[in-house]
């Protein structure tokens, strides 16, 4: 068995963002039932309904942690069934929770090599003690078991792969010199193998589950292990590559961004075309997107296709 819930649907920023005066974010600002709010993207898996990891954590998991009763306190005055975090990249809106998770609570934190020197040059990770939160390596296709501080076997295995990514805004001031250059409108990616952005497998041995909230592009290997699973959440920041462009958000394209879009040449939709896959759920869906909207024909068109939106509290068991 895999249970899964859904923490947080939406990309950076969430759903409305904070300075965000499109209609989509006002339409929720209004409580418009269509346009239903969401935090930023975030699920939580467990073999056994009692041992918990968190698969990126959000700027928003003290809020997402008190709406999901799975990841209440149980015992004691202090407690969680949290028994570990997976990084799937650096980005602000992957790592920043980890800061709500400071007050002296044991769980294991699991991130590339790549991640671990990032939170390793910010002082301020330090509040997250490492002597009761060790960091602990993840190397890429290389399978192992998920554990916590009170479980040596949680029942689910654990493989990182690499996808295509782009190192975080905050860091591109270190590019090597054959990156692409902030203003560049092509996709703009770290190699694929260099830790920066990964997707993870994670099976009970019968079961298998994706989850790659960033990707700038599809490869083989992503095509091979998502073939046959029974759930892939996958990227869907923007619905098409220059959607920011056209709606006068910012200059970026969704490649440029390391975000694959959903439709379109190349897309989310015509790249898991003819896969086997039980349930196809979107991602990480940036405010922009009109995916968040249940009226808009985007959504259907994803629907009519196979896909899910992603939602907060969704749930479902494998």
């Amino acid at each position: 068995m895999i249970r899964v819930i859904v923490l947080g649907a939406a990309a950076g920023g969430g759903f409305p963002q904070w300075n965000a005066n499109s209609e989509a974010c006002r339409r929720t600002r209004a409580g418009d039932p269509q346009a239903p709010s969401a935090t930023q993207a975030s699920i939580a898996v467990s073999g056994d309904d009692r041992h918990w990891f968190v698969l990126n954590a959000a700027p928003d998991l003290r809020i997402q942690i008190e709406r999901t009763p799975a990841l209440h306190p149980r015992h004691g005055l202090r407690s969680t069934p949290i028994a570990g975090v997976v990084l799937t990249g650096g980005e602000v809106d992957t790592l920043t929770g980890l800061l709500t998770l400071r007050e002296s609570e044991p769980f294991h934190l699991f991130a590339t090599d790549t991640v671990l020197r990032r939170l390793d040059a910010n002082p301020i990770f330090e509040v997250v003690s490492r002597r009761l939160v060790p960091r602990l390596p993840l190397h890429v296709s290389v399978q192992q078991p998920l554990t916590g501080p009170h479980t040596s076997d949680s029942l689910l295995r654990l493989t990182p792969f690499a996808v295509p990514g782009k190192v975080p805004l905050y860091a591109e001031a270190d590019m090597s010199a054959g990156a692409a250059p902030a203003g560049d409108a092509g996709p703009a990616g770290a190699a694929p193998d260099d830790g920066e952005t990964i997707g993870l497998e994670i099976t009970d041995g019968t079961r298998r589950l994706l989850f790659v909230p960033g990707c700038a592009m599809m490869t083989d290997e992503i095509r091979r292990r998502a073939d046959g699973a029974d759930c892939v959440f996958f990227d869907a920041t923007l619905w098409r590559d220059d959607e920011m462009i056209v709606q006068g958000l910012g200059a970026k394209t969704g490649g440029r961004m390391g975000h694959m879009s959903v439709d379109g040449p190349g897309g989310v939709i015509e790249s898991f075309r003819g896969l086997r896959i039980a349930h196809k759920i979107l991602i990480h869906i940036n405010n922009s997107n009109p995916l968040l909207l249940h009226d808009s024909p985007e959504r259907q068109r994803a629907q009519d296709a196979g896909w899910l939106a992603a939602r907060d509290g969704m749930e479902l068991d494998l």
